[in-house]
């Protein structure tokens, strides 16, 4: 029989109506012939809630444990799923990550995959088990321990069993029915996207889209799973939400398709440090220790051998990485006069494949933040890319008006 990947995220599944509802589905698709693999979050806030419980009882908590208590959740929701199957005359059951077993590195609360053998749960289709109920967000390390893939991981998982099963296609249904222009709730000429290339929603995703992970896009595209997102809350069509593929399945590409933002950025800058070789590594390498992630850099022309740094890092690792830096001019690895945090700017975005072969995208944004009397501070391009830093109170205003000027709202 064919296969195919229904996952769904915590609003999906957050109450047993819904969990019901999501049953239904799943009860559709197997009588379209298929054999389904359903991967679950744990129902809407009871991750938070488990994370806070570990946050209170331990400080400094063992990893190890921390995994053993928030992939709980998913448990829960696996066994409820596959019970409300099986009331509904559905051969299903419900698989633990390590039952499957979905085998992962040991680093624990941010594991990366690193197999999934189809042995256990394709037996257990032979034998007429209809429904694999998957605990999402979990696996196990070599040592045998419970890990879980980050937050947000269930989508992962989904697209990891897709390729590992050579899925029909991976459908993740969520609260919103696709994927849109920008978001909705900031302009509502946002428009859904029937198709959009991986390559845009990987860069959507990691320039603050919330619909999926970005590891589960870079799985998806790496091994070509169809992904799509759709509504847990509409009825649904062949043609519902949002197809993610391969750009040769997009007729015509434009220059732009989408823009995003993302509203907790800092940007910090590091005031007359030595321009000599191996500066950007001392600076970089005590931050990547530290486990900051910078996204954009800028050095400015250097004068009497001496040079500013500025770079962008999510606004909460900003303590994090004044300290790594100020250690690293205690230890004298690097120098500098002062390090300055602006804690008060957002990241805008234009993405599009069509950048690739459309040129004047960039003018003509720089130009409408300018009619907008907004101040750009920082720039950073890629081929499919453009973003700007800006402060934080011209946020909703860019997004907007990029959106008007590149009419995302047409069709």
């Amino acid at each position: 029989m064919p296969v195919l990947v229904m996952k769904f995220g915590g609003t999906s599944v957050a109450t047993l109506d819904r969990i019901k509802r999501a049953a239904k589905r799943v009860g559709v698709e197997v009588a379209k012939g298929y054999d389904v693999i359903v991967i679950v979050s744990a129902m809407s806030g009871k991750t938070n809630e488990l994370v806070g419980w570990v946050n209170e009882t331990s400080k400094f908590y063992d990893a190890r444990e921390y995994d053993a208590v928030v992939s709980s959740g998913e448990n829960v929701t696996a066994g409820l799923m596959a019970l409300t199957l099986q009331e509904m005359d559905v051969p299903a059951r419900s698989w633990q990550g390590w039952q499957v077993p979905l085998k992962t590195n040991n680093a624990h609360s941010s594991a990366r995959i690193e197999e999934i053998p189809t042995d256990n749960i394709n037996a257990k289709f032979a034998e007429g088990m209809k429904v694999a109920v998957v605990a999402g967000f979990q696996g196990i390390s070599p040592e045998g321990r419970i890990t879980t893939l980050g937050r947000g991981g269930s989508d992962t998982t989904a697209v990891a069993f897709a390729a590992a099963f050579g899925a029909e296609r991976c459908d993740i249904y969520t609260d919103v029915d696709g994927v849109y222009t920008t978001d909705p709730r900031i302009t509502d000429k946002a428009r859904k996207l029937d198709k959009i290339a991986f390559e845009e929603m990987l860069e959507l995703a990691s320039l603050g889209a919330k619909v999926l992970q970005t590891r589960s896009v870079e799985l998806a595209m790496r091994f070509g799973v169809r992904l799509r997102v759709l509504s847990s809350f509409e009825e649904q069509s062949d043609e519902a939400g949002t197809l993610v593929c391969a750009e040769e399945e997009i007729m015509e590409n434009r220059p732009v398709s989408g823009i995003a933002y993302s509203r907790d950025e800092a940007k910090m800058t590091l005031i007359s440090v030595a321009d000599r070789p191996g500066i950007a590594a001392a600076i970089f390498g005590p931050l990547a220790e530290a486990g900051i992630n910078v996204d954009m850099i800028i050095q400015n022309i250097a004068e009497e051998g001496r040079t500013d740094m500025t770079f962008s890092c999510p606004v909460d690792q900003v303590a994090r990485a004044e300290k790594a830096l100020n250690a690293a001019k205690d230890a004298d690895q690097i120098n500098f006069h002062d390090l300055i945090a602006d804690t008060n700017v957002a990241k805008v975005s234009a993405v599009g494949i069509g950048m690739r072969s459309q040129s004047g995208v960039a003018a003509q944004m720089f130009k409408t933040l300018s009619d907008e009397g907004v101040n750009i501070k920082v720039i950073a391009t890629s081929e499919i890319k453009i973003s700007v830093l800006i402060d934080r109170k011209y946020m909703e205003l860019a997004v907007q008006a990029l959106h008007d000027t590149f009419e995302l709202e047409k069709a």
